[in-house]
């Protein structure tokens, strides 16, 4: 018998339309400074490349880093963080994808920037039942993606079928290039660049699309096929 397929995917941006619960923490920082708060779109552009970038960003926007020294303000970031907070949640038809996926045989994982733990949170809230392995920004010390060894982390309790990463963003782009895995591109995502600046080898924008095309980048990929 084959190796099932597997298919890594990122959680904000791709998963999971997390800025409005990002906003809310980062919201609290603000307040807590007395500083003016930024709007959604604004909040986008601080998403990426992890939870002390994205405090960086957010304080550099409004003023500047107090005393130079983020790590208090990244230690309350994540205390007021909550995966589930200020409406977000899935993609319409992100769940239902995933679920369509494991029931043809697919296994799944998630590679994210964010903590393992509210990564873990965020998915049992929204109902990713069907997600076997979780990587996140604190799992392997000091590493953060485009790390390959994340999606090699996320890979290896899902055998050794032909594997996919999936991901909405330029981090997602390279991490994928990384790791030698074919990357399809998330279209309703937190990017910052056109789509055909991250070389996808598919992209998609409606979920309901994503099974047949993982399946079609697989066949086209494996050597075997």
């Amino acid at each position: 018998m084959p190796d099932a397929p597997r298919a890594i995917f990122d959680l904000d941006g791709t998963l999971i339309d997390s800025v409005h619960a990002l906003r809310v923490a980062g919201l609290s920082l603000l307040e807590e400074l007395g500083r003016e708060p930024v709007d959604v779109a604004t909040y986008k552009t601080f998403v990426g490349k992890g939870q002390k970038v994205q405090v960086e960003r957010l304080l550099t926007h409004t003023g500047g880093i107090p005393d130079g020294d983020v790590e208090p303000w990244l230690a309350k970031y994540r205390a007021a963080y909550d995966p589930r907070a200020g409406g977000a949640g899935p993609y319409p038809g992100a769940v239902a994808a995933l679920r369509a996926l494991a029931d043809a045989g697919w296994r799944i994982g998630v590679c994210t920037q964010k903590p393992e733990g509210k990564a873990r949170l965020a998915l049992s809230a929204f109902g990713f039942d069907m997600v076997e392995s979780v990587v996140g920004g604190d799992t392997i010390p000091g590493a953060l993606k485009p790390d390959p060894r994340l999606l090699e982390r996320a890979l290896a309790p899902l055998g050794a079928g032909e594997a996919i990463y999936v991901g909405d963003s330029e981090t997602d782009a390279e991490t994928a290039q990384n790791g030698g895995l074919p990357f399809i591109l998330h279209l309703n995502g937190y990017r910052h660049s056109s789509p055909d600046a991250l070389l996808p080898t598919a992209r998609f924008d409606d979920w309901a699309d994503l099974p047949a095309l993982a399946a079609q980048v697989v066949a086209e990929h494996d050597p075997a096929g």
